[in-house]
């Protein structure tokens, strides 16, 4: 999709119209509509693209049409737009798993709903005609500036979404006088609902305030009439990553690729940290300033994010099918749903085909939720072990195990680039410290000797983290380094999604310090270590120390309470397996366990 082309309707869907087919969807009678077979990996001839032309129109003649990846497909048939370069058309690609055409955002919901035969009555589609008596009593009203007539002149529509569209426009005087920018324009008749129109509001409040970040869409302002929302924002006129993807034929070179990862990862980490979700990152929602080979990425159409507290799950499935993560499926996500996106993102641009693949958005979501992506086929055997790792490591399916963007800027095959990174900070780390503060006395001796046999390729992000936050002479931190950080990032989202809140469960650093070597304790992700190859030996090794060190005998009961277990749970039914029974010591198994973290609940859930 173009430069935020639309904004997304009540149900969080946009529907916008391209000459290629959509990915298929569960029609409403329980049916599917077919999608094409796939078809040999081969570049077609200058001589094919005619016939393919003449298919394209006439692919309403048969449903089993070839499903191929055009670039750019939709600018032969429809208004280019200055958004995007007009280089000249790329040979048209078939690959094994066909590439997807640009993909609308919708909310998946629905489909989900329809294939279970479980549609509520409040979430069946609004019938035609109930749009009028829904917007009584609205207020669209949104105290935007009035006088966008006076510094604008709207030039071409450019896109046309199912809830907008956007136009070029310029600078009608002063210094900026002829200047291009981009409008995205969003009629108030279609905003028919509270949730629309807080919709619209919330997208202009995380455009201003994440404005300003390299790798993001430059905001300038929004204004409104008694008909129009507009959002005026920055025009990039270097095309989408997807375009640049195809005219590549399909793939970049690792070196390359990790130059688009670097910027992609560095705007997801900035907007984490500030505690907004995406919620839809695609190649399509990627675009490029300029046509120039090295010019800047900028990320786009925020009509789909939110706000999301450190603590909190998402539950609203929205996206695009080929892109959404498996936890946004099972209705309980957070930012790493973004990082899932990204891995999709990186599969893509290093094989030229899509990590999961289906006929049907149904089977895709059944692939995104059961299948493994293929690393064993063309070209991955070539590529680096490292390149491997960092995309299976985004790709673990398991949001707890997945790295972080900030953590995926210490990966070692994003080091290996020739560009300079600052890793940015962090919120897991916080999140991380929280759980680390409230554990027991045995639990952080546990995690002290984990720490301890961490690489010094897993210690660079801890130490990247540990030096953001500027200990004091002594080598220690404190929790004003952490308020001191985070103020030096801090914007106006970062208060929407209460993050200072957050900070209030360090309060017990308030009164003392941290050095580097319990930072490491503190800050180290049990589930992350588990999702690599050596976790055998991690584990192993930290257990010989703690055995040494930390580990005495200790009865059941006082296990209990220093997990802080209920008098409900029945302690010797489930702990004996915790404790050897030679020397009552904790067990190489119990150690794990306590790695992991236990409560009440945990056991609750075990029974």
């Amino acid at each position: 999709m173009g430069l935020c082309t639309s904004k997304p309707s009540t149900d969080r869907s946009i529907h916008v119209s391209y000459p290629q087919p959509d990915p298929p969807v569960v029609d409403g009678g329980g049916g599917e509509r077919p999608e094409a077979s796939s078809a040999d990996e081969s570049l077609t001839s200058d001589d094919q693209r005619t016939k393919e032309r003449a298919e394209l129109e006439n692919v309403k003649k048969s449903p089993f049409f070839p499903f191929y990846s055009p670039s750019p497909a939709h600018y032969f048939f429809s208004k280019k737009s200055p958004a995007r370069s007009p280089a000249p058309s790329t040979p048209k690609r078939f690959f094994k798993r066909p590439f997807p055409p640009p993909s609308p955002a919708k909310h998946i919901r629905a489909v989900l709903a329809r294939r279970h035969g479980s549609v509520k009555p409040n979430e069946a589609s609004i019938p035609e005609g109930s749009e009028v008596e829904g917007m009584a009593g609205l207020d669209k009203s949104f105290g935007f500036s009035k006088h966008f007539g006076n510094k604008y002149e709207l030039g071409d529509e450019v896109g046309r979404g199912h809830f907008g569209y956007t136009c070029a426009a310029k600078f009608k005087k002063g210094e900026l006088k002829g200047q291009q920018v981009a409008v995205k324009v969003i009629p108030k008749v279609k905003m028919t609902t509270a949730i629309a129109i807080e919709d619209v509001r919330r997208e202009v409040k995380i455009l201003r305030a994440l404005t300003g970040h390299n790798n993001l869409v430059q905001f300038y302002d929004a204004y409104e009439d008694s008909d129009n929302v507009y959002i005026v924002m920055e025009l990039c006129e270097g095309g989408e990553l997807l375009d640049r993807i195809l005219s590549r034929g399909g793939k970049y070179s690792e070196e390359d690729a990790k130059t688009v990862m670097i910027q992609i990862l560095n705007v997801v980490a900035f907007c984490h940290l500030q505690g907004v979700v995406h919620r839809d990152l695609k190649p399509e929602n990627f675009l490029f300033t300029s046509k120039d080979e090295d010019s800047q990425l900028k990320a786009i159409d925020f009509g789909l994010s939110d706000f999301v507290k450190p603590d909190e799950r998402l539950n609203d499935i929205v996206g695009s099918a080929y892109y959404v993560a498996p936890e946004v499926l099972h209705r309980s996500y957070g930012t790493e749903a973004d990082v899932w996106s990204i891995g999709v993102i990186a599969y893509i641009l290093l094989c030229g085909s899509r990590p999961f693949w289906a006929r049907t958005e149904s089977g895709i979501f059944r692939a995104v939720l059961k299948a493994d992506p293929s690393f064993d086929e063309a070209p991955w055997p070539s590529m680096s072990p490292e390149a491997r790792d960092f995309v299976k490591r985004l790709l673990n399916k398991d949001p707890r195990k997945r790295i972080t963007a900030a953590q995926a800027l210490s990966h070692p095959w994003i080091k290996s680039s020739n560009d300079v990174i600052k890793v940015p900070l962090d919120i897991i780390v916080f999140k991380l410290m929280k759980a680390y503060m409230r554990s027991s006395s045995l639990r952080k001796a546990a995690l002290r000797a984990l720490s301890k046999t961490l690489t010094v390729d897993e210690l660079f992000f801890l130490k990247e983290q540990f030096a953001l936050l500027e200990p004091n002479k002594n080598g220690t931190i404190s929790l004003d380094n952490i308020k001191s950080a985070l103020m030096k990032h801090a914007t106006d989202a970062m208060k929407e999604s209460r993050i200072p809140d957050f900070l209030a469960s360090l309060n017990a650093l308030q009164y003392r310090r941290m050095d580097f070597e319990e930072f490491c304790a503190a800050a180290l992700s049990v589930h992350q270590l588990e999702a690599l190859d050596r976790w055998e030996q991690h584990a192993r090794c930290a257990y010989e120390l703690f055995d040494k060190d930390g580990n005495r005998a200790i009865m059941i009961e006082e296990l209990a309470s220093e997990l802080g277990l209920s008098p409900s749970v029945p302690v010797h039914a489930v702990l004996h397996d915790w404790l050897r029974h030679t020397d009552g010591k904790l067990s190489f198994l119990g150690f794990v366990k306590l790695l992991h973290g236990v409560s009440s609940r945990t056991f609750a859930k075990a029974q």
